[in-house]
């Protein structure tokens, strides 16, 4: 008989699903004690906290560019051209918006890392918004 996950005991799959109990009921934190719970978002907080950051989004900042890149791609995807990347983040199913984006890079380049792939990003963005 399969009971939840192979990770922990029976017994401590059945404590946990009792701790979430209260709260799968109430559909709010049934904690007292404020600090358990997670901070809300603040108006200051960076984009990357509320979704994907892709270059359509924030095109001026190459940190977050590559920070959505490095989330979808890993170094074994390098070097590779465009059409390559743009295969590895479909299978990865990247935002749509960040495979468009590899769309208008040029077909013959070739990228050795993922900082050349961002740069090469937010230039193409600089020179279609200028």
């Amino acid at each position: 008989m399969q009971r939840g996950s192979d990770r922990l005991s029976v017994h401590r799959d059945d404590e946990m699903k009792h701790e979430l109990q209260g709260l799968l009921r109430s559909g709010h934190p049934t904690r007292t004690e404020e600090w358990h719970d997670p901070e809300p978002f603040a108006d200051d907080d960076p984009e990357v906290a509320r979704g994907p950051v892709t270059p359509g989004r924030d095109p001026s900042s190459l940190e977050t560019v590559r920070l959505e890149l490095a989330r979808n791609l890993g170094r074994g995807d390098f070097p590779a051209g465009p059409r390559e990347l743009m295969r590895a983040l479909d299978r990865r199913y990247a935002p749509d918006a960040l495979v468009e984006a590899l769309e208008r890079l040029p077909r013959k380049d070739r990228y050795h890392s993922l900082q050349e792939l961002a740069q090469a990003l937010t230039r193409v963005r600089e020179t279609e918004t200028a």
